[in-house]
């Protein structure tokens, strides 16, 4: 299995606590106890802990709903958004993994999450993951940050603050204190526990969103059935990585979902997006106190919206419903076909880049903010969008030329999480695993911050282009930064040792009698 899965990657290359927010449920924790059987990692000795915990964080009605570079507002409520946190600890280390349905994890949310965290219940920074889902459905966590241009001038600030997708102050320290909150839930509460991995397959449920076109460039959604579409301009990434664990009477108590796919699905209101269906096809089948973990994997040009789009002519509700209940039904298939043992040992590593940013030049900027000084019906929506971008970016160049980038690594015995905080491009994550030492490894982008689209070099070459290598606020690193997180990634992971993954145990011998209903000869009369 291993050696076919390298060969695809390189061709392709519980307790309630109430919350004071208005109109927000409960959290629930959720305890794990030692499996029936052997709870202990044969290879090692040695036992694990697990807890989880999750937390609504569903944003109220009339707020702004994130992303797209203008304001938009929910209306409509279809399913809660939540935070889900699972707590690993094998005595010696402590390590976290928190999924948020969220657009972007904000790199100063993160930071200051891992601060209380470690100060209240001493678990790392350094160990805390934090992702988003990337639900553009959720609630207002982007884009602009509050005071992020403060020290712009007027005009500016109003073309950020008035006319931008904002993040919301009252949310983000009501998101803050959920993730918290749900985290030392979890390690309060941790308990023996084992565990599984494995990977499933999934091809029908995204796209490469981006296709080579017979002009020469590259573009994002061509339209259905464009008759100059060429083929994909990059590759999927069709695993669905999985690890589990169960409790003293079998019963799977929460999971870990890998996938490349973005959560833009048109949901109907304020929405996890396909991962709320994802995880309802899985609590079906597991059992409705199963917590679902996702962390989207490298899925920067992975959506939907092609020539021969499977799932068309569906509704809006039954797109998002098609993707997220294959994808769970997938990870249901791994859950019920996977050993189980105590995986160990746990190790986390993280390294900080600091990339350089593209700057538009100054003839671009003058351009741009003329443009902008017009209506978007003068020059047209898109085109006073992006100078709007423009303008924001050089704003924000006066401040800092750089971004940070945290690259972390996770190790959860035989599987390792690699982590960045971009939305990259799909081919990247299939180049972390065909370097890893790891069989199962897991990448996971916009986690621990936010530096927008990170495509591949091909991508801003003659035959490229495309939405993601546009220029703006939130999409702006150099074009080598792709190989530069990949290169760092696969870094931590060669400085972790591959655990053995749980395997199931040697059939029984022949008892030297066959079954007495069965063994007997034809029965005519």
């Amino acid at each position: 299995m291993k050696e076919s899965r390298r060969n695809f990657i390189k061709m392709s290359a519980g307790a309630t606590i109430p919350l004071m927010f208005p109109g927000a449920m409960p959290f629930s924790a959720h305890k794990n106890f030692s499996s029936v059987g052997d709870s202990g990692n044969k290879a090692t000795g040695e036992t694990i802990s697990c807890g989880f915990a999750e937390v609504d964080i569903t944003p109220e009605l009339g707020m702004e709903r994130p992303g797209n570079y203008m304001k938009n507002f929910h209306k409509v409520l279809h399913d809660p958004c939540k935070v889900r946190a699972v707590v690993f600890d094998n005595t010696n280390k402590r390590t976290a993994i928190v999924s948020v349905d969220a657009l972007i994890i904000p790199r100063a949310l993160a930071l200051s999450v891992r601060e209380k965290i470690q100060a209240r219940c001493g678990i790392p920074g350094e160990a805390v993951l934090i992702a988003a889902s990337h639900s553009h459905s959720s609630g207002p966590i982007g884009m602009v940050q509050p005071g992020e241009y403060d020290h712009a001038d007027d005009y500016v600030k109003s073309l950020a603050y008035d006319h931008s997708s904002c993040a919301n102050k009252i949310y983000l320290d009501h998101v803050e204190k959920s993730i918290v909150e749900a985290v030392c839930a979890a390690d309060n509460i941790h308990t023996e526990s084992v565990m599984g991995v494995g990977i499933g397959h999934e091809d029908k449920a995204g796209v490469n969103r981006r296709y080579h076109m017979k002009n020469g460039l590259t573009y994002t959604y061509p339209g259905r059935g464009n008759p100059d579409i060429i083929g994909p301009a990059g590759p999927i990434d069709p695993e669905v990585g999985v690890v589990g664990v169960w409790d003293k009477e079998g019963k799977c108590t929460g999971c870990i979902v890998n996938f490349a796919r973005h959560a833009n699905c048109p949901a109907p209101g304020i929405s996890a997006n396909w991962i709320y269906f994802m995880e309802q096809t899985i609590k079906g089948a597991m059992g409705p106190d199963c917590v679902v973990v996702y962390v989207a994997g490298a899925n920067g040009d992975i959506s939907h919206d092609h020539k021969n789009d499977p799932y068309a002519s569906l509704s809006s509700l039954d797109k998002t419903r098609y993707v997220g209940s294959r994808v769970g039904a997938e990870a249901v298939k791994v859950l019920l076909s996977i050993p189980r043992r105590a995986m160990t040992p746990i190790d986390y590593k993280t390294t900080i880049l600091e990339i350089k940013r593209r700057k538009p030049n100054p003839e671009r900027v003058r351009k741009s903010l003329e443009m902008v000084k017009k209506t978007p019906e003068e020059v047209g929506r898109t085109e006073w969008i992006f100078a709007k971008e423009i303008v924001l970016l050089d704003a924000l160049l006066k401040k800092n030329t750089t971004s940070e980038v945290e690259v972390q690594a996770i190790q959860i015995g035989p599987a390792v999480f690699v982590s960045n905080p971009a939305e990259f491009f799909c081919q990247y994550g299939l180049n972390i695993k065909a370097q890893s030492p790891f069989e199962y490894t897991f990448p996971v982008e916009l986690a621990n911050g936010c530096v927008g689209y990170v495509p591949t070099p091909e991508s801003f070459g003659t035959n490229g282009g495309g939405y993601e290598t546009r220029l703006t606020s939130y999409s702006n690193l150099e074009i080598t930064a792709g190989n530069q997180i990949v290169d760092a990634g696969v870094a931590l992971t060669r400085q972790m040792k591959p655990a053995p993954a749980p395997e199931f145990p040697e059939p029984r011998p022949f008892s030297g009698e066959p079954w007495s209903y069965g063994s007997v000869k034809p029965e005519l009369e």
